[in-house]
């Protein structure tokens, strides 16, 4: 899949096109069947697909004060939709300048101009241009006038009625129910970020883990502990070597360290039965995949090792690996530190 980072990356013919367009944070399932969709027609007419996608997220440009958080970076929102067999997308820069232009001018510069649109596919709650002024309707119209069709794909909803959106993945990640949040995603939510350094309680007690700060994951779910993997992507990208691992399975951590009275809110992730990775200032990813309980605080070191030993039983049992054998630490360890 081609990306172009704005309009100047576009080939000065790229050839007629099927387009698409949406901020698609998260690409969940909804996305996913209009992208479905926008594949679909153009292998048909022999045309390749096309999605334009904007970074930053706009409310983030007009609200800015609100911090919204992304479900998905812009690295895993490209390889989601890589994933759905799209040809190309074209990420447009958002500014509030941008954010300026009228529906007509948008569709005629980036659909019509750059994109040679011969179809464009969006969903009944599309909006673009100035304001969020147009919609469906503006789009159907503006297909007349300036020569496109237009296919609108029609509310995809669950089993239970509800319609499938970033804002219910929100929801559920934020009571922490990553599972539920991988149902209406079509996968297990992730974040990425670089493993910093932390207060290397976690070593001492035999169960180190990979830290990553919070407040730059985008979407975190609740504090607690739960399932899941550490994927390496930089090892991902080499040639396949069956003997180093990529995806490790790991117990998660999500919240401040009650027990030890920590204030900063930290993603931390101990990989099974590992000791021996050293993955300070790489980039990893972090994928939850279902919530064993809620972060606590434990009276003393002791009660703190029981409940660990039994998470990473847990754990194993969850995602089908061998249980590791509990560690022998210290008779103090780090209590204090």
């Amino acid at each position: 899949m081609q990306v172009w980072n704005g309009a100047g990356d576009v080939p000065e013919n790229p050839g007629p096109s099927v387009a698409t367009l949406g901020i698609f944070d998260g690409v969940h399932r909804g996305h996913q069947v209009v992208l479905a969709a926008t594949v679909a027609e153009a292998e048909n007419a022999g045309l390749s697909s096309v999605a334009v996608t904007f970074d930053p997220h706009p409310a983030t440009v007009h609200r800015p004060e609100q911090d919204l958080a992304l479900i998905a970076s812009l690295t895993d929102r490209l390889e989601r939709l890589e994933a759905t067999g799209l040809d190309a997308v074209l990420v447009v820069p958002y500014t509030l300048t941008f954010a300026r232009a009228k529906p007509e001018e948008f569709v005629r510069e980036y659909l019509v101009e750059l994109l040679q649109a011969r179809t464009v596919v969006v969903g009944e709650d599309v909006r673009f241009g100035r304001d969020n002024t147009g919609d469906r309707a503006t789009m159907v119209e503006l297909g007349r006038q300036l020569g496109f069709s237009v296919e609108i794909v029609r509310d995809i909803t669950s089993d239970t009625g509800r319609r499938w959106s970033s804002t219910w993945v929100r929801e559920l990640l934020a009571a922490g129910d990553v599972a539920g949040a991988a149902h209406v995603l079509g996968r297990a939510h992730r974040v990425r970020g670089v493993v910093v350094h932390g207060a290397r309680r976690g070593r001492e007690l035999g169960y180190p883990t990979a830290n990553l700060r919070a407040d730059d994951l985008g979407v975190v779910p609740a504090d607690g502990v739960y399932a899941g993997w550490l994927i390496r992507p930089d090892l991902e990208r080499q040639p396949h070597d069956a003997s180093v691992s990529k995806r490790l399975p790991a117990a998660i951590s999500v919240g401040t360290n009650p027990t030890f009275h920590g204030v900063e809110r930290t993603v931390e992730a101990h990989v099974l039965g590992r000791t021996d990775l050293d993955l300070y200032d790489e980039e990893v990813v972090v994928e939850l995949v279902e919530r064993l309980r809620p972060q606590v605080a434990f009276d003393g070191v002791p009660a703190l090792l029981d409940q660990m030993a039994d998470d990473v039983a847990k754990v194993a049992g969850i995602l089908e690996v061998p249980a590791p054998a509990r560690p022998t630490v210290p008779a103090h360890p780090g209590a204090a530190s």
